[in-house]
């Protein structure tokens, strides 16, 4: 009789802890949100070089930097010109997106929440144009949530904030080098017609607040390089060092800046009789900078999350 009793028990017991077992899987696996709800991304867009070395150390490091401190966002890449991708697509077969080619890439695969954080010194037509695409997204419900960071310089986008300005100057300052009397720093932005080109002399002004060795001088806008001659002329100095205002050390930089051609910048210095030192490296090489864009891709997640 025991044995019978027995023989009935043992798969009832059995089956009854399985049940329990499947139960619980299941009401584990509901309280589990799907994997792609839980899919975030920053999309760190830059203009872009063809400077392999460059690329490097100015887009690569800080891209890591931002990679390093968000671990929980997939960190992708979108250059936003289009001859610098399509350069390094003939010549090296690097296969770069553009933002909206970028963005299309994470709809697809599914991610919720995006962020765009732009690599880009001021809010100029740059700036713009990224702007334009993703505000195209956001009109399209492409993400439950979609937000775009502020350059370097992100004045523009908050009138009554300078604070970017204080920051950046202070950034600035562990890139200097120990300049002596008569000595000074000439920074060289990029410039433009956009109205965003006031920030070059909001630069300046703060420069002067914080009494730097230093002033800006752009390529394509103002202050204008003979604008810079005049600053230079007036403060009396005999050495220059140039250096780039741009995230890269590209062909600005090792051109404009630094060539030989009779039209460059260290050309032209030296035909006013100064001592001329380029330094050759873009702000996206120096750590203080770095440390700018992931607290402004920090600004945006915190916007992400109202």
């Amino acid at each position: 009789m025991k044995k019978i009793a027995l023989y009935f028990l043992v798969p009832l017991l059995v089956g009854l802890l399985l049940t329990g077992c499947g139960s619980t899987a299941t009401n584990d696996q509901a309280k589990e949100p799907p994997a792609s709800q839980d899919k975030k991304a920053i999309l760190v867009v830059s203009f872009g070089t063809s400077y392999p070395d460059a690329r490097k150390a100015c887009i690569e490091s800080t891209e890591n930097k931002i990679k390093d401190t968000f671990k929980d966002y997939q960190t992708r890449r979108a250059f936003t010109s289009d001859i610098i991708i399509k350069k390094l697509a003939d010549r090296d077969k690097l296969m770069v997106d553009d933002p909206e080619q970028a963005l299309t890439k994470l709809q697809q695969e599914g991610y919720k929440q995006v962020v765009v954080q732009p690599l880009h010194i001021i809010p100029g037509k740059e700036f713009d144009d990224l702007k334009a695409v993703v505000d195209k997204f956001a009109a399209d419900k492409a993400f439950d949530k979609l937000v775009l960071g502020r350059p370097l310089l992100g004045y523009q986008i908050d009138s009554n904030n300078t604070k970017d300005f204080d920051v950046a100057v202070d950034a600035l300052k562990k890139q200097l080098p120990a300049l002596q009397e008569k000595q000074i720093v000439v920074f060289m932005g990029h410039g433009t017609e956009h109205q965003s080109n006031t920030a070059y002399q909001m630069m300046n002004d703060t420069i002067k607040q914080a009494n730097l060795p230093a002033i800006v001088g752009t390529v394509e806008g103002s202050p204008t390089l003979d604008e810079v001659k005049a600053s230079l002329a007036q403060l009396q100095v005999q050495d220059v060092t140039l250096m780039p205002l741009m995230l890269v050390a590209g062909d600005h930089a090792n051109n404009d800046m630094a060539g030989d051609e009779e039209d460059s910048w260290k050309t032209q210095l030296k035909k006013e009789g100064y001592t001329v030192t380029p330094y050759l490296h873009g702000l996206g090489e120096n750590e203080a900078i770095q440390a700018i864009f992931v607290q402004h891709t920090q600004d945006a997640i915190d916007q992400l999350n109202k």
